[in-house]
């Protein structure tokens, strides 16, 4: 064989091995590392880690008796959640375009902004145009919107990106304290979607880093995770303890994340120390105040489930959205995940969501709060508090995806309602935005609820006083309604703020690709519209201090989350993409809006 045919050969055998070895990751069932059993695939990438490095070398004060084993692949596909052929019509095909190009040119101004002003630090501050750090100071936007990039086509922007995240050392930080939840959702997911969407190994390297820390974080008496945690005291193997007062959310949200990281890496820890967590939510379930739901407020330390306060909103909302995602991360085969979202939607369906009363008579529902009190002789009673909560909006996407995950119409249902309440809520307001929490008057029935006026100026009048010191006999309720701009239906807005939060187009994305509703894709864009429209500033975007403001009034404040880039602008972006673009049979979403990839079956 001539030397040059010899070449030739060589180059085409290596090029076909990288060809597989690329197959294998974009059909993904984990990329395994040396670390993996012996029953698993035997496929070992060269993945540097450091064991001196110090989250590594640390003695764990309190270990498992025995780490549970990450569930095998499974042998049968689940349910699929998008309809088969889903296309978008000729229609909307070229609207959609320009509606695409639209979101991501708002994404680009922001992400320009950022690079010039604040590159490396975790946000800018649009109106000052200065660096902020709320995260550990390890460029929360960077690392927050490196998935972004990719999904957008913005590569040579995420070369850059990686590069400089490449560099970031978690062992540093400029925090005294930092919410391990927060940087679980937001970095750590971060860091392991842009990984399954690029198969870079310098970000798995630095997912294991911040991995290895967040693992610290649980090595208490009864391995329930530190959310407010001192990670120098941590580094100095000073004793650690869970909380006596920590939102269940954010104690039950490492589900998806720690999940991800062993099915990866195929070190079974990550999975063990979130499984451990959850398992205890799920033998505390039935036992709380509010049965099938968990309270706001838990004791994380005596393991204590007693606090009287039940949500869908701002405290509880990113467990209550893991619990069908780990189901379909796990691939079926930790059936406690189905077992918990079928409790806990039950429960929230009877109690927390309502429709609201509402002069157009639109038959949507919002969700509320529940508190259970005690009565004189000594029962127990739910009262419903009728408080519609941004974040809440959330809850019309899982609805969506419980419901064609584990085929339960009644929450499809239910999840077009919720989508449409959330809608309404942002129309209702001429800015065409939504405020973060508002009050409504709840309808005694969901089917028949016909506009009273007289009810609406009677349910102003009696909160209106009762947020008064001394009630106000002769208040006049039309004078009120007027100097604080209620909309009709609203009966008081108690935070008249937008902080560029995500939740509403999150679940629009959701339920239109879970049932191709093309009416959701001309709300959407109206909703872009009006947040550009009142949120664009030079350097980004920056939230409202107060929606019913109009016109010169609008007053601004000088914060662009990371979430307006990483999350909202990421939604509008794929609402307005190919349904093929990051499929929800493919890939499921964590809390901060990044794309982890689901296992394929055997």
């Amino acid at each position: 064989m001539s030397r040059i045919r010899r070449q030739v050969l060589g180059a085409c055998l290596g090029a076909f091995l990288l060809l597989l070895l690329y197959s294998y990751h974009r059909t993904n069932d984990g990329i395994l590392l040396s670390t993996t059993p012996h029953d698993a695939p035997k496929l070992t990438l060269n993945v540097e880690i450091n064991p001196k490095s110090l989250w590594r070398k640390l003695p764990v004060r309190y270990p498992v008796a025995e780490i549970q084993p990450l569930p095998v692949t499974p042998s049968q596909t689940l349910r699929k959640v998008q309809p088969a052929g889903f296309k978008v019509s000729r229609l909307n095909l070229d609207r959609q375009t320009s509606r695409r190009s639209a979101a991501k040119g708002a994404f680009e101004r922001c992400w320009k902004s950022y690079q010039s002003l604040a590159r490396g630090a975790d946000e800018l501050a649009p109106l000052s145009g200065s660096p902020t750090n709320k995260l550990g100071g390890w460029g929360a936007t960077l690392i927050d919107n490196l998935d972004t990039l990719w999904i957008m086509g913005m590569h040579d922007e995420f070369k850059k990106a990686v590069a400089a995240v490449t560099d970031i050392k978690f062992e540093n930080t400029q925090s005294s304290e930092i919410n391990t939840h927060d940087v679980n959702i937001h970095l750590l997911g971060g860091l392991l979607a842009a990984f399954d969407l690029s198969a870079d190994l310098k970000l798995l390297e630095k997912s294991i880093e911040l991995g290895d820390m967040l693992y610290a974080a649980f090595d208490t008496p009864n391995r329930m995770p530190i959310i407010h945690w001192n990670a120098q005291k941590a580094a100095r193997q000073e004793e650690q303890f869970a909380e006596e007062s920590v939102l269940g959310a954010e104690l039950g949200s490492f589900t998806l994340e720690f999940t991800r990281l062993s099915q990866i890496t195929g070190d079974p820890k990550y999975f063990d120390a979130a499984q451990r967590v959850m398992e205890l939510f799920d033998r505390k379930q039935d036992a709380t105040k509010l049965a099938g739901l968990w309270p706001v407020s838990v004791n994380a330390r005596e393991e204590l489930f007693d606090d009287d306060a039940f949500t869908l909103g701002a405290e509880a909302s990113s467990m209550y959205m893991s619990l069908p995602r780990a189901y379909a991360l796990l691939g079926g085969q930790v059936p406690m995940y189905r077992k918990m979202y079928e409790n806990a939607t039950l429960t929230a369906a009877g109690n927390n969501l309502f429709r609201p009363m509402n002069p157009e008579g639109k038959e949507v529902l919002i969700s509320g709060t529940v508190r259970v009190v005690m009565t004189e002789n000594g029962n127990q009673q739910a009262h419903l508090e009728s408080q519609m909560q941004y974040r809440s909006c959330f809850a019309g996407g899982m609805f969506a995806l419980g419901g064609a995950l584990l085929n339960i119409p009644t929450h499809q249902e239910i999840a077009h309602k919720l989508v449409d309440g959330c809608i309404w809520a942002h129309r209702v307001i001429p800015l065409g935005i939504m405020p973060e929490a508002f009050d409504v008057v709840p309808c005694a029935s969901q089917t028949n609820c016909p506009w009273s006026e007289w009810l609406w100026k009677q349910e102003v009048w009696k909160k209106a006083n009762s947020l008064e010191p001394e009630p106000n006999p002769n208040l006049n309720v039309n004078t009120f309604i007027t100097d604080h701009r209620l909309p009709k239906g609203l009966i008081r807005i108690s935070d008249t703020a937008y902080n560029l939060r995500p939740e509403a187009i999150e679940s629009m994305f959701t339920l239109y690709r879970v049932s191709g509703r093309e009416d959701l894709l001309d709300a959407a864009w109206d909703m872009l519209q009006a947040m550009q429209s009142a949120t664009q500033t030079n350097n980004g975007n920056a939230a409202i201090i107060d929606v019913t403001d109009e016109g010169s009034e609008l007053t601004l404040k000088d914060s662009m989350d990371s979430m307006w880039m990483s999350q909202t602008l990421k939604y509008f972006y794929l609402m307005f993409s190919s349904p093929d673009l990051i499929s929800l049979d493919e890939f499921v979403f964590n809390a901060g809006g990044h794309p982890l990839k689901r296992p394929k079956a055997s």
